[in-house]
C-alpha cells in the first residue's frame, strides 16, 4: 500500500497550485491532508474511487484534517474522545482489519511559546490515545507533528533551539513516543538522510532548502518488518510544505 500525507496549508489555495496534478500522479491507497482551513461545504474534491473523510476546525479558516482512502475502512473517529483537545479537526482514525491509520496534524506551540503548554498536555493525551489503540492492533500515523525531532532534522538547529518545533520539550515528547514502541519510518530507512519537509515563505528559505523535517508517518515497531520504503517529495510545491510518502506491505 502506498500511504501519502501533505499538510496543504489550505486546500482552496493548494488546488489552484497543482494539487490535482500531484494527486493523481500519486495514486495512493490512502492520501492525508492537515491545515485544510475549511469548514463544511466550503469546497469540494471530485475523487471517483475514493472515500473521503473531513474533520473540521470550529475556528473558521482554520487547522482541520481530510483522508481520501480507495478501501472503506471499518469504523471512522473524529478526534481523540478528549474534549479539551477535540474543538479544532486536528485527527481522523481509520479502523482497518490489521491495522488503525491515523492523520494527525498537532498544535504548534505558537511564536514566545505562547502555546507550549498546551501542546504538552495534547502530547501526552495523544500518545494515551495511540498506545490504547496499538494494545488492539497496530498504529499506522502520519502528518504535520510540528517537530524537528533531531539536529539533523532541521537546517539551522543552534538559531533555533528555543523556538516553536524544537524545543527541548517537543523534542523530549518525540522521544518518548518513539520509546514506546513506535518507529519514525523515514528514519528507520534513512538514518543519516538530510531531507526537509517544510520550509518558511519568508527569506527564500526553500530556494537556500534553509528547511524543517515535520512531517512524519508514524508506526507500530510490530509493523516494521512490512514497511518497504519512505520518501519525502521535495520537488512537489503548493504549499510550504511537501507531501510525504510511506509504503508497506499491508
Amino acid at each position: 500500500m502506498k500511504f501519502i500525507s501533505w499538510n496543504v496549508n489550505g486546500i482552496r489555495a493548494c488546488h489552484g497550485k497543482g494539487f490535482m496534478d500531484f494527486f493523481n500522479q500519486a495514486d495512493a491507497d490512502i492520501f492525508c491532508l492537515q491545515e485544510t482551513k475549511m469548514q463544511e461545504g466550503q469546497f469540494e474534491l471530485d475523487l471517483p474511487g475514493y472515500y473521503q473523510y473531513w474533520n473540521y476546525a470550529e475556528k473558521k479558516g482554520y487547522s482541520g484534517t481530510a483522508v481520501f482512502t480507495k478501501r472503506k475502512p471499518i469504523s471512522v473517529t473524529y478526534g481523540i474522545g478528549v474534549e479539551e483537545h477535540d474543538h479544532e479537526g486536528r485527527v481522523i482514525t481509520l479502523e482497518y482489519e490489521n491495522f488503525y491509520f491515523i492523520t494527525v496534524y498537532v498544535p504548534n506551540s505558537q511564536d514566545e511559546l505562547k502555546r507550549l503548554d498546551y501542546r504538552m498536555a495534547w502530547e501526552d493525551a495523544f500518545l494515551e490515545y495511540i498506545r490504547a489503540l496499538d494494545k488492539v492492533k497496530p498504529v499506522i500515523y502520519c502528518g504535520d507533528l510540528n517537530v524537528a525531532h533531531q539536529e539533523i532534522d532541521l537546517k539551522n538547529p543552534k538559531t533555533n533551539r528555543r523556538n516553536a518545533g524544537f524545543t527541548d520539550e517537543e523534542r523530549a515528547k518525540m522521544s518518548t513516543v518513539l520509546s514506546s514502541g513506535f518507529i519514525d519510518t523515514f528514519r528507520y530507512f534513512y538514518p543519516d538522510q538530510v531531507t526537509y519537509s517544510w520550509w518558511s515563505y519568508r527569506f527564500r528559505a526553500r530556494e537556500k532548502n534553509a528547511g524543517w523535517r515535520i512531517d512524519y508517518f508514524i508506526c507500530s515497531e510490530s509493523l516494521k518488518d512490512k514497511l518497504t520504503d519512505a520518501v519525502i517529495h521535495t520537488e512537489v510545491m503548493g504549499s510550504d510544505h511537501c507531501p510525504v510518502e510511506l509504503d508497506a506491505e499491508l
